[in-house]
């Protein structure tokens, strides 16, 4: 285990497992933390502090922000929840018909988009007497979402994947297939605009782009990461974190291994792998200035129940040569 001074665990984590970690667009003091035992809580990270406990009444799935001072959550409870993080107030938006898995903002649109189990999408303005806007049916589960400008990407069960408008969500872009064999933990957008990442429970990683073009969809790929060889055997694991650097457009990945690995996107490279944590990796999430990286250590009950490690959160504070695509890399030593 790293125990450098470039590596701490922050004061008072959740008594549960951890389903989210997100820092703030504009500040990377502040995170948001979601968990199963039922709260949100919000931490100064450069002081290690707790800053607010948002209570709810149920597991916590997922949270977001939307500026510095305002997030939102979605729970088990089926409740979509804005939080005031100045005051340490909350109110209750509205509802799903069963558990929110995902909670993003979209900025461009300045709205809220939820995704459940319910088997719909519902987006949401918080200035609204009424904040339901509208609700978007889907053939599955919803699993995972991410939002980039006017993009929308939508991972669903039966590997299902939906690509959207955030500003025309009546019509789909794009249905497709996942490249991956099984079900899907984590979908990011790729900072280059023109596609997404997602990861699966069986060890693998796809890049997809959205141009349908022969000559583009030529260009993506799928690897294998996270597993490793016991004896005879090899161990695959999922592949529960995903989050790529605003700065350097490099990504990170972490499993149920315990392991978080740097790659170089462009060149299809592993630029770095972190010791090994005390329990499996459930998210990660990078500041918007890409010098911290939140590694949210916590049992995914993959294995269902045994005795594990404490869950916690790790702050790793980043280097240039950490995050930098191999190419720029090698530039720089030359």
């Amino acid at each position: 285990m790293d125990t450098t001074s470039s590596q701490f665990e922050i004061a008072n984590p959740p008594l549960d497992g951890i389903s989210k970690v997100q820092f703030a667009p504009e500040d990377s003091s502040l995170l948001l933390v979601s968990s199963w035992d039922k709260t949100a809580t919000l931490y100064n990270v450069d002081e290690n502090i707790v800053k607010h406990k948002f209570e709810h009444q149920a597991a916590v799935l997922d949270c977001c922000f939307s500026s510095n001072d305002r997030a939102y959550t979605g729970s088990v409870d089926r409740n979509v929840r804005e939080l005031e993080l100045d005051t340490g107030n909350s109110r209750v938006l509205g509802s799903h018909d069963d558990a929110i898995k995902c909670v993003n903002w979209c900025s461009l649109t300045q709205t809220l988009f939820t995704g459940s189990w319910d088997k719909t999408i519902r987006t949401w303005d918080p200035r609204s007497a009424e904040p339901l806007q509208s609700t978007y049916h889907q053939p599955h589960k919803v699993l995972s979402m991410d939002i980039l400008e006017d993009k929308l990407v939508v991972a669903m069960g039966n590997r299902h994947i939906y690509i959207y408008d955030v500003r025309n969500m009546s019509e789909t872009l794009q249905k497709r297939e996942s490249s991956l064999k099984y079900m899907t933990r984590a979908i990011a957008c790729l900072p280059s605009k023109d596609g997404y990442a997602s990861s699966s429970t069986e060890g693998r990683v796809a890049v997809e782009y959205f141009d349908p073009s022969p000559e583009v969809q030529s260009k993506k790929y799928a690897f294998k990461c996270h597993r490793q060889v016991h004896g005879d055997t090899e161990v695959v694991y999922p592949v529960n974190g995903l989050a790529f650097n605003p700065v350097y457009g490099t990504f990170a990945t972490g499993g149920s291994d315990g392991i978080v690995n740097f790659w170089d996107g462009i060149n299809r490279k592993r630029i770095r792998q972190f010791p090994r944590y005390p329990d499996g990796v459930a998210s990660l999430a990078f500041s918007h200035d890409g010098k911290k990286l939140a590694i949210a250590c916590s049992y995914t009950y993959d294995e269902g129940e045994k005795d594990h490690a404490p869950d916690t959160v790790y702050i790793r504070h980043l280097t240039e040569s950490e995050c930098l695509p191999r190419s720029a890399l090698n530039g720089k030593n030359a």
